[in-house]
């Protein structure tokens, strides 16, 4: 039996029984069960260097007469879409640009974009941005084939009808979006972040160009940073998880551990840049398959209400999280610990799980992350209502330890 409520709950991914015809199949003499089957969901991705062009490749390969290319201001003025507009023009398109996007999507900004799309007669949608302006893209792209307001699809396989064809550019290091079958909208009535979830999110083509991380703030770096490095360790621990997820998560964990800093520190240096990008990738990969946990169904309620960077809230509450959940599956932080280099051969696994914790810290203060929620504008008086919120958040059903309301509300507390 496919047990198909269940998998799509998850992202179809790892939860799926073996079948066949006639019945289940029987079990090996050597008395070791059948693995169970994984379902792994991935984009087309072109990585590398001076990569931009092939995005314009893939968009007339697609069947793309006038696409509709999504950016932000801070990017236009970086100069990465005029490149990319060019390239769409010598490959005999007609580009329309779409710039008016902020940090944390808003639910009126997707749909202006979506009332853009329609008047310019556009068919292909191209993102080149970091995550906001990716889901900003994705939310276009899923009300050009299904109409309505944005907000009408959150929660899991609410899209009917399938959508145009989409290419993403990243040009941060971190949130995975440009992979992932994720669309995150901040709901302005109610101040908070909604999670649009289904395989019709996940873009046709990912063109990876590490060039575009250059131009990113510093803050941006870190922020972002940490986001891919929060994706690696909540996907690793998920209960979704899997063996083609793990590679991809602990791969992650490691390159972050080794290349953030480094970015920071000599931000020209170009095989950081892009071990970065693909830490970013590898991370994207394991999330959009395993899903994530505990530190993103706060972080997603704390940006909603606040409109702060996703990466420095996940930087913020990743150690208390680690910790809580380290309580229910210590084991699982061992491998992490490894992957950060950290010393835990021989070691109580419950070491390993404060050794990642206070390591993440560590790197938090190093990339310059406050130490609390306090410092972002986070009060005691909003804990209960945040706590609420999370409850409701797709990310918190696999987290490896269930949490109630008063939980959620302690993780909070202790993270101001």
């Amino acid at each position: 039996m496919v047990l198909v409520n269940e998998a799509r709950r998850a992202g179809e991914t790892v939860l799926l029984e073996h079948r066949r015809v006639g019945g289940p199949l029987p079990e090996p003499a050597s008395g070791v069960p059948h693995p169970r089957l994984s379902k792994f969901h991935a984009p087309e991705i072109v990585f590398g260097p001076n990569s931009l062009p092939e995005a314009a490749h893939a968009a007339a390969r697609l069947g793309a007469r006038r696409p509709f290319v999504v950016t932000d201001p801070g990017l236009a003025e970086a100069g990465w879409p005029t490149e990319l507009l060019a390239q769409l023009r010598l490959a005999g398109l007609a580009p329309q640009l779409w710039l008016d996007v902020t940090p944390n999507p808003k639910d009126h900004e997707i749909e202006d974009g979506y009332q853009r799309y329609v008047a310019a007669n556009c068919d292909v949608v191209l993102g080149i941005g970091g995550g906001s302006v990716i889901d900003a893209a994705k939310g276009v792209a899923l009300l050009a084939a299904n109409g309505g307001r944005i907000l009408d699809y959150e929660g899991i396989d609410k899209i009917a009808n399938p959508i145009p064809p989409m290419i993403m550019m990243p040009s941060t290091s971190g949130t995975g979006a440009d992979v992932s079958q994720f669309c995150i909208v901040t709901d302005t009535e109610r101040n908070t972040k909604i999670t649009i979830m289904g395989r019709a999110l996940v873009p046709d083509v990912s063109v990876i160009d590490p060039r575009l991380l250059v131009t990113m703030p510093e803050w941006l770096n870190a922020a972002t940073g940490l986001d891919a490095l929060t994706h690696g360790i909540e996907a690793f621990v998920s209960l979704a998880h899997g063996p083609l997820t793990d590679h991809h998560a602990l791969q992650a964990v490691s390159m972050v551990n080794a290349n953030l800093a480094r970015t920071m520190h000599r931000p020209d240096d170009g095989a950081a840049r892009s071990a970065m990008a693909q830490a970013a990738l590898e991370a994207g990969l394991a999330f959009t398959n395993a899903i994530l946990g505990a530190t993103h169904a706060m972080s997603h309620q704390v940006g909603g209400m606040l409109d702060l960077p996703h990466g420095v809230i996940n930087g913020v509450l990743l150690p208390h999280v680690i910790r809580f959940n380290g309580a229910a599956t210590p084991e699982r932080f061992v491998p992490i610990a490894q992957a950060m280099g950290l010393p835990v051969t021989g070691a109580p696994p419950e070491e390993a799980v404060e050794m990642v914790a206070e390591a993440i810290r560590a790197l938090g203060d190093e990339v310059g992350v406050p130490k609390g929620l306090s410092a972002l504008g986070v009060t005691a008086e909003d804990i209960p209502r945040l706590s609420q919120l999370t409850l409701g958040d797709a990310c918190l059903t696999t987290n490896p330890r269930p949490a109630s309301a008063d939980e959620v509300a302690d993780l909070f507390r202790a993270a101001l």
